[in-house]
């Protein structure tokens, strides 16, 4: 990386030396390690500033402003130390362009030195505490942990500069005193982020947490035995005594922290795809399928559990937290301010205003984002978990603090209170975006930027209400398996005697759910619309949250089938998509409906869907929208013979969108649920979570437990 930057570094300079005039490269060889260091300082406020706050804010803008900085502050800090490296050949035997000669820049003019090469040689190990990153963001994606190897040596060649730098401007120079406790601070910084990039990594994660070598019972001396007793002429035989015993849990926790806490040692196995036991199982169902639980705590503690997996991947908590930690903590801050009174101490007369204000910023700068970091510290689930745990006169205080720094802080928007994912879920429609396509028609340029930019601008984001969550919860404490999720018999079952036409409306219903998943979601997404707007009128309260829920959830699955396939079972729903879109354009053309969703809807719902689909188009394309038409026919139809009342119908596809929902989540991998985490969560990885906390997972693969075997002699 290093010689890339030379490289660059090297480029630039001629670049700059063809375009532009002597003054102008003068100037900028003046002030370019200053803007730099500013821009390094700059960039690490961002970072730590908003570096938390994506993990409960799905906003677009902070994503890439977040990633922007976390590239940039490492870029920066290296061309900075890449500057300084060559510095004092440029700098020797020149005089000061800013301030007033003193005597002591005559002695070092002598030594062929610039008093300001010392000045900017002691802004070297500050670069170091730049390249140790934040507390609140330290890998910005999963992969930046599998690279830490990389990391590693880029951060082992990145010191050796800067201590080269250091070494060139030690003799005589006062600002040793304030650069050898920075260069401790940036050590333990650079060090920090090293074992954490470690620790995260999935190879050294998992590693950590696989359970002791467990040989079993001792086969060869037990046949050993009933060898030797069958030689004696015993009658043998073998009993087994089951080993039935289950994890009893302890008194409930006081509140949803504890739980998640004591939950969270063992579930976050799950992230490195381990197996549980079955006492494990046991012991979290005894808990949430317990009657007087509340929706409200179960996904608090889901909630929680998944912030503490957030900051174990992306940020220094594993570190932080710990007693090793908490003394590098200390000694990082005590150098900084160290080094600050060294610098308030040191003679300044002989340097350069500007120079010694840079010195100044970087110092206060430095002071303030360590104490910035401590309250940050203070203010998270795992410090109040702690406080709760130690009762004594010192963490009383503590606990004081940690409450006034989070009202203070929370009132001015930089702490969150007691926010720990978005909360919300985006939307995306197939109906509205085909409707928004033909109106745009016409217009290449703004179309194909829009196409361009649709992934990240036209996401629009819907809170999750708690009402929704409790359908969620209680579906889900219904079902016991997987396989009992997806399975439609059922749900459509036929209750008491129907006529032929029912009977087929039934059936295609049941067999709207037995095709590729993708094709389902698709299906029924433009079934509900249809539903949706067909049935406009004066709905109860009930069947309107029904609708609104339905709806939510249909937008929020072919969201993730558009955007987010990698988290959906595999298939072909891109191309299903795509197809449908085109034949509902071509359909919306032809029925002169592209201003109005509704008046589309309603005309697709009147089209005669007498001869199935693919007995006249075939299978070349893979466009769903007409079977989804035979869908909402078949629900609208059940409605009019009075087999369902409306609010039946809604619940009924309300259902639908759950089991699809927590099907899409128990196929979505661990890993891919992970990386959702920095995007503010996904309601899927809460889902996943909460399905495994009440069994409903494959990761329950040990049954029984050992097999206590007895040897029976007459």
């Amino acid at each position: 990386m290093l010689l890339t930057v030379v490289s660059t570094m090297i480029f630039m300079k001629r670049t700059l030396a063809e375009i532009f005039s002597e003054t102008v490269r003068e100037i900028w060889n003046r002030w370019e390690v200053r803007v730099l260091v500013l821009l390094s300082l700059f960039l690490q406020i961002v970072l730590i500033l908003l570096g938390k706050r994506r993990k409960y804010t799905a906003k677009n803008w902070l994503r890439i402003l977040l990633w922007v900085a976390y590239l940039s502050a490492d870029w920066v800090a290296t061309v900075a130390l890449g500057v300084l490296s060559q510095k004092e050949d440029h700098m020797r035997n020149q005089t000061v362009q800013l301030g007033v000669y003193s005597q002591r820049e005559s002695d070092s003019k002598n030594q062929s030195f610039n008093p300001s090469y010392f000045i900017m040689a002691s802004w070297v190990p500050f670069l170091l505490l730049h390249l140790g990153g934040p507390d609140t963001i330290t890998a910005y994606s999963l992969e930046d942990n599998e690279l830490w190897p990389r990391r590693l040596l880029e951060l082992v060649v990145q010191f050796s500069v800067a201590f080269y730098v250091f070494l060139r401007a030690l003799v005589g120079n006062p600002f040793n005193y304030l650069s050898i406790p920075m260069f401790i601070a940036g050590i333990i910084k650079f060090g920090e982020r090293i074992w954490v990039l470690r620790s995260a990594s999935s190879d050294v994660f998992r590693n950590s947490m696989l359970p002791r070598p467990d040989p079993g019972p001792d086969y060869a001396k037990f046949m050993d035995e009933y060898s030797s007793k069958k030689a004696e002429g015993f009658k043998t035989s073998v009993g087994a005594i089951t080993d039935t015993s289950t994890v009893v849990r302890r008194n409930n926790f006081p509140d949803a922290l504890h739980e998640a806490s004591y939950f969270f040692r063992t579930f976050k196995r799950l992230f490195a795809d381990l197996i549980l036991s079955f006492q494990d199982r046991e012991n979290s169902r005894s808990f949430f399928k317990h009657a007087e639980l509340t929706c409200e705590k179960a996904f608090e503690v889901i909630e929680i559990e998944l912030g503490f997996m957030y900051d174990l991947l992306y940020t220094k908590a594993s570190l932080i937290h710990s007693y090793l930690g908490s003394i590098c903590r200390f000694v990082s801050l005590l150098c900084t301010i160290s080094a600050f009174i060294a610098f308030l101490i040191i003679d300044k007369n002989a340097y350069s205003t500007i120079d010694m204000s840079i010195t100044f910023l970087l110092l206060f700068g430095a002071i303030v984002l360590e104490i910035f970091a401590v309250i940050v510290l203070l203010s998270s689930d795992w410090t109040t978990l702690w406080l709760s745990k130690h009762k004594n006169p010192m963490v009383d205080v503590i606990s004081k603090a940690n409450s006034f720094f989070q009202s203070c802080f929370g009132i001015c928007f930089l702490l969150s209170l007691n926010k720990r994912w978005s909360n919300s879920v985006p939307q995306y429609n197939l109906m509205s975006r085909c409707i928004k396509r033909k109106s745009d028609e016409g217009s290449g340029i703004k179309d194909f930027i829009s196409t361009m930019l649709e992934k990240h601008w036209h996401k629009n984001l819907e809170p999750v209400p708690m009402d929704l969550k409790k359908k969620i919860f209680e579906q889900l404490k219904n079902s016991s398996s997987i396989s009992e999720i997806r399975d439609s018999n059922i749900l459509f079952a036929c209750t008491g005697d129907v006529d032929n036409e029912t009977n087929k409306c039934i059936i295609n219903l049941a067999q709207s759910m037995e095709v590729d998943f993708d094709e389902i979601i698709l299906r029924w997404h433009i079934a509900t619309d249809i539903c949706n707007y067909i049935n406009w009128g004066n709905d109860s309260d009930s069947v309107k949250n029904l609708k609104c829920w339905s709806k939510l959830l249909s937008n929020y699955l072919v969201y993730l089938l558009v955007m987010c396939p990698y988290m959906l079972p595999s298939g072909i729903g891109q191309i299903r998509f795509q197809d449908s879109c085109a034949e509902a354009l071509q359909f919306i053309k032809e029925r002169d409906c592209r201003s109005d969703e509704r008046k589309a809807c309603e005309v697709l719902f009147k089209v005669n869907t007498e001869i199935l689909p693919s007995q006249i188009k075939g299978d070349r394309s893979k466009s769903v929208l007409f079977d989804a038409c035979i869908i909402a026919q078949s629900l609208q139809f059940l409605e009019t013979r009075n087999y369902w009342d409306t609010e039946q119908k809604w619940e009924k596809i309300c259902q639908v969108w759950v089991k699809m929902l927590s099907y899409a989540a128990s196929q979505c991998k661990w890993n891919y649920h992970a990386r959702r985490l920095r995007q503010g969560g996904e309601l899927i990885t809460h889902v996943w979570l909460l399905m495994a906390h009440l069994g409903i997972t494959e990761h329950f693969q040990i049954s029984q437990g050992h097999l206590r075997a007895k040897l029976l002699l007459s």
